[in-house]
């Protein structure tokens, strides 16, 4: 295998034992990048010389010996709202195009001190708005498992780099499913932790309550890697919670037996596709024939997660992106005959149709006569889908259903017809409401070849049981090691 195939845990040795070095393996992902990417469009930044300084850098402390950072010499890539110091923050808009982050996001500082290399940043739905990544100021991200189809959004460009081997793994934000959904699309492993579990200090806002960042992995094994350094209270996030945070590798054993899961009927509904629905099932086996007990279950007010999701969401986006007004940084179109006039002209030329789409509903659900009877009525739903989980989990120890309805669908299937964009999302929407960690595996593939992926969640601040019972189907399955046929390389 190339280098630019192998995994964290991988590459780790081969560095370790000085059969390669940084400087090869970082060299191996650009020129991949160089060759594939012209057909993906993942990348909106690469940091060619500042990732090859890094390798330099990294090889010098190999050299030296001694306790080395466990991510030495491995080239990681960042979804383009999360910050770091020097670099363009775009969040895939006009708005951002040339903003350049001022200081670090803490997960950037964590990934750094030990000794990541950062190859750049990751194309994605505007502001994260979007299933597709067809929201894009700079175009849409391909699937590299068909390009006629959707990468999966907002994190579509780290899916498809991760998936591509165009970096070793990177890091995505999930708000409603945006790491989870692309990473179904894609074939890789997506996770989103707890909420509270990873500091959100320099991820550009899009809805504060529900964003999270999370590591997209070409394994499972990785993902615990990732979360290792990643995870932990942050003195800049106030909302980081002050919890534990356990070696996650730890978790990484074959062992199901008697573990209670969960399947609840509302996520085998009607609309489901039938291959999907099909792959979801073949992987329950796998888990009875691990000894895994695998029982009935209900999450009764599931259908109207997506409602309240787009009512909360939007409601908090309008707040977060009334700061991009022309006058602080970002885009400034002309300010015509005044301020007011500078204020519409900007907003309406620096975003695009979905996320003026978003604020206009944000806008009008917090507004007076319609607070009730919208936003406070979502937030109570919010509160009905979170017990749903706490009555679950008292029955059982994760929870498995289908990452999203359908695979990837083509490119502009959906673009007309926003109502069915935020339908992908159904099955992934919960996990954000309730605040619960959740992450996406393969599981199987469609006759055409796509991915299907099997979303597993489990009860706040227990990723631990994620990773037991997601490693143990990796374990015993083959869907993660097959890769998409980049026939143009």
């Amino acid at each position: 295998m190339k280098l630019f195939q192998l995994t964290i845990y991988e590459l780790q040795v081969l560095l370790k034992n000085r059969e390669v070095t940084s400087i090869d393996v970082t060299k191996s992902f650009l020129n991949r990048i160089k060759n594939v990417d012209k057909n993906i469009n993942s990348y909106v930044t690469v940091t060619e010389d500042s990732a090859m300084k890094q390798a330099v850098k990294a090889d010098k402390k190999f050299k030296k010996g001694g306790d080395l950072p466990p991510l030495l010499g491995i080239p990681i890539a960042i979804k383009d709202l999360i910050c770091i110091e020097g670099l363009k923050t775009t969040c895939g808009s006009k708005m951002l195009q040339n903003f350049v982050s001022s200081y670090n996001a803490t997960v950037i500082t964590k990934l750094q001190e030990n000794g990541a290399i950062i190859l750049g940043k990751l194309n994605m739905d505007e502001f994260a708005m979007g299933s597709s990544n067809e929201n894009s100021y700079f175009g849409p991200t391909r699937n590299p498992w068909n390009l006629e189809t959707v990468s999966g959004g907002s994190s579509g460009g780290s899916a498809a780099a991760t998936a591509a081997d165009l970096c070793v793994a990177s890091l995505g934000s999930d708000t409603g499913g945006s790491i989870r959904q692309p990473a179904s699309f894609c074939g890789i492993v997506g996770l989103k932790p707890t909420y509270g579990r990873v500091s959100r200090f320099g991820l550009v806002a899009f809805a504060s309550s529900l964003d999270q960042i999370g590591p997209m992995t070409k394994d499972v094994k990785d993902a615990a890697l990732l979360m290792n350094i990643i995870c932990g209270k942050d003195q800049f996030d106030s909302t980081s919670a002050d919890t534990p945070v356990p070696d996650f590798t730890k978790s990484l054993v074959i062992n199901v037996k008697g573990m209670k899961i969960g399947i609840p009927k509302e996520f085998f509904i009607e609309g489901l596709n039938q291959e999907v629905e099909n792959n979801i099932k073949e992987a329950i086996k796998v888990y009875k024939n691990l000894g895994a007990e695998c029982i009935d279950i209900s999450l009764p007010h599931t259908e109207y997660a997506v409602a309240a999701y787009y009512i909360l969401a939007s409601a908090e986006a309008s707040s977060n992106l009334a700061r991009y007004d022309g006058v602080k940084y970002g885009y400034r179109a002309d300010s015509g005959k005044g301020l007011m006039e500078m204020y519409r002209n900007t907003r309406d030329k620096g975003f695009g149709e979905e996320v003026k789409r978003r604020i206009m509903l944000g806008t009008y659900v917090l507004s007076a006569g319609y607070y009730d009877a919208y936003y406070l009525k979502a937030q109570k739903v919010r509160t009905l889908i979170k017990k749903d989980f706490d009555d679950a989990f008292n029955k059982c120890d994760v929870i498995i259903t289908p990452t999203t309805p359908y695979p990837a669908f083509k490119l502009g299937e959906k673009v007309e017809d926003p109502l069915q964009m935020y339908l992908s999302d159904i099955f992934t929407i919960s996990a954000n409401l309730g605040g619960i960690p959740s992450i996406s595996i393969p599981c199987g593939f469609t006759n055409n070849g796509l991915p299907i992926g099997m979303q597993i969640m489990a009860k706040h601040f227990d990723e631990e049981s994620i990773f037991r019972s997601a490693f143990s189907f990796q374990q015993n399955t083959d869907h993660h090691s097959k890769k998409p046929d980049l026939q143009f390389f």
